[in-house]
């Protein structure tokens, strides 16, 4: 490569993504950030399906009272 071909925009701003990617400590942040974010990630799938799985416990609880609707009011008609 000539002299002239480094002062392209495009090989200068190429240089320059390489060389910050590169770094010791960008690529340690990047690391850091991808480890928090997959936690988060983690925690957020871990909420959803406990919501998730609350849902589904009070749609079965809101059908469980109407198959013990009639023993209730069989007991309730003797009194």
């Amino acid at each position: 490569m000539a002299l002239e071909d480094f002062l392209e925009p495009e090989v200068a701003i190429a240089a320059a993504v390489t060389a910050v990617v590169a770094s010791p400590p960008i690529r340690k942040a990047i690391r850091k950030g991808a480890v928090y974010g997959l936690a988060g990630l983690l925690i957020a799938r871990d909420k959803v399906m406990a919501v998730a799985s609350e849902a589904k416990k009070g749609i079965k609880g809101a059908q469980k009272p109407e198959t013990a609707a009639p023993a209730e009011t069989e007991a309730a008609a003797p009194a």
